[in-house]
């Protein structure tokens, strides 16, 4: 059915006002998940709202705790979400991560302490729409086995870049640095339809097109030893720079129960104009070279948010219970 984001965004704010977070976590986790429905990005917006209300209910996720922002060095800002959610932690740190960026030419910006941000270019999007450009890492729970290995190490490790433009972001990219997002794996064991080979190993290391064998075994990295670099890359900056837990670490982000997920984000955030006012005439070539060529865009150039979008029945009505 037809569902205007407006109203995924009330109902979800709804949800986990009805499970214990507090008003301003609710609206800033709410807003996300209605933002990543206006994008077409099903995996982080409703049918993640169960979990987030489930983990309110079990502890597993502090929903009304105060964010604390401290800024170590000039060109460096830290918010501890406290074992909270991720999305009111950036927001509570991110207009002094702006101003470092400003005024140093760059700044860091790191979120520690938090339950899983789950599209991590809802944030570097943000930092966009301020001037700046973002480049956002983040870790997860276990699901990537090294090259030539079975046993899951990493995360799903996504890496974001968004670039300002005017208005919108002039590029825009957001992907996990394993083959597929864990939620396709899950989401094709649910429908009953394999997988294409290259996404995942088993638990004896061998390729398959099983989901549940996939789900017991791991996924891989896209492009092989390049994407597990960019991986660890990810790994370290997110938890390394944020004292947040490393992914063999956490367990299953949407189980009921368990330790809080306890991950990191980190952002570097440029101003563009640091270095000379060179920057918009470099990147206007390169998109007039893409643009020249059928067929071709930058990442993110043609992206306008939608303002409904089709929501299967059982999962709005499940959502609508929970806003009860």
């Amino acid at each position: 059915m037809k569902v205007t984001v407006s109203e995924i965004k009330s109902v979800a704010q709804s949800a986990l006002l009805a499970h214990g977070a507090g008003a301003d976590q609710a609206a800033a986790v709410a807003d996300a998940v209605a933002h990543a429905e206006s994008h077409g990005n099903v995996i982080c917006g409703l049918y993640y709202l169960e979990s987030y209300c489930v983990q309110l209910t079990s502890g597993r996720v502090n929903g009304t705790v105060k964010p604390q922002v401290s800024t170590p060095r000039p060109g460096a800002v830290i918010s501890d979400a406290g074992l909270g959610f991720a999305q009111p932690a950036f927001a509570a740190g991110f207009a002094t991560a702006c101003d470092a960026a400003r005024a140093n030419g760059v700044a860091t910006y790191a979120v520690a302490h938090a339950h899983t941000c789950t599209s991590l270019g809802y944030f570097t999007e943000q930092i966009a729409r301020a001037g700046l450009i973002g480049i956002g890492f983040t870790n997860a729970s276990p699901i990537v086995a090294p090259p030539g290995g079975s046993r899951a190490v990493l995360g799903t490790n996504p890496i974001a870049m968004s670039v300002p433009g005017d208005p919108d972001p002039a590029m825009h990219f957001d992907f996990s640095t394993s083959a597929v997002a864990l939620g396709k794996i899950t989401m094709a064991k649910a429908a009953g339809e394999k997988i294409p080979l290259g996404w995942a190993v088993d638990s004896d290391g061998q390729p398959t097109t099983d989901p549940a064998a996939a789900l017991e075994g791991a996924l891989v990295s896209a492009g092989g030893y390049k994407g597990w670099g960019f991986g660890l890359m990810a790994e370290l900056l997110a938890a390394g720079m944020t004292g947040s837990v490393s992914s063999v670490d956490v367990t299953g982000l949407k189980l009921a129960t368990g330790k809080p997920h306890d991950l990191g984000q980190f952002y570097i955030m440029l101003d563009p104009s640091t270095h000379g006012d060179h920057f918009a005439d470099r990147f206007a070539s390169i998109a007039t070279a893409v643009a020249a060529q059928d067929g071709a865009r930058i990442p993110g150039a043609l992206r306008k948010p939608m303002t409904s979008v089709d929501v299967p029945d059982a999962l709005w009505q499940a959502s609508l219970r929970l806003s009860e």
